[in-house]
């Protein structure tokens, strides 16, 4: 089951709650809280874009800038054995370490 909506740049997590009978959805990635709400998918759906457009205009009406779910830009600290094995795994497939860790993480997120 797929428990993830995306709308623009923004993906959130889904989730049912039976107490009040209704989707609960809220976007990940970010500080800022946004979240959303529906009894069906539809309902879900239009609220979470009602929510990211009103997140977009309230930035704008106020002069802040939205968070933006990623940079693009991802600073690790791991072991130096990792860090050496993996550079070894990358080289020897002919990529940059760099080139090499994006597939790897794109593979393991699915994405």
């Amino acid at each position: 089951m797929n428990n993830t909506m995306i709308y623009g740049a923004y993906t959130a997590r889904i989730e049912y709650d039976p107490r009040d009978n209704i989707f609960v959805g809220r976007v990940l990635g970010i500080a800022d809280s946004i979240s959303f709400h529906g009894e069906t998918v539809t309902e879900l759906t239009t609220d979470f874009h009602q929510a990211v457009d009103h997140y977009l205009a309230d930035c704008k009406a106020t002069g802040r800038q939205p968070e933006k779910p990623a940079s693009g830009k991802l600073m690790l600290r791991i072991p130096p054995e990792v860090h050496a094995a993996s550079a070894i795994a990358a080289q020897a497939s002919g990529k940059s370490l760099n080139q090499w860790a994006a597939e790897v993480l794109k593979q393991a997120a699915h994405a």
